[in-house]
């Protein structure tokens, strides 16, 4: 399958819990992970589940696998991505300070 339908999740405050999710379809696969950036514009993006496959237990972001974090210059099929992937989209800089310090403010 070349090209599918994406959830993107839009992370705006990882303590606050705060996301929007956006669907896109008829999404290329063989496009690299940069030109897909370029085309939601700027910032990170990781896979945070796939179909019929394992969540993570928090809410927000998993954060114990840096692995899906996608990286430039490969395709989205070569990150892993295929039809009804989700990927969050953030600020690594917001990232890194959840990641050290995951707490969820009320």
């Amino acid at each position: 399958m070349s090209s599918g339908t994406i959830t993107v999740r839009l992370v705006r405050s990882f303590e606050h819990r705060n996301i929007k999710h956006i669907v896109l379809h008829d999404v290329d696969f063989t496009q690299t992970v940069n030109s897909f950036k370029e085309a939601i514009k700027k910032d990170t993006l990781k896979i945070s589940h796939k179909a019929h496959g394992a969540k993570s237990n928090d809410p927000v972001i998993d954060i114990a696998n840096d692995q899906l974090i996608l990286e430039d210059g490969v395709t989205l099929v070569e990150a892993g991505v295929g039809n009804e992937t989700e990927i969050s989209y953030f600020k690594m800089e917001d990232y890194r300070k959840y990641q050290a310090d995951p707490h969820l403010v009320w």
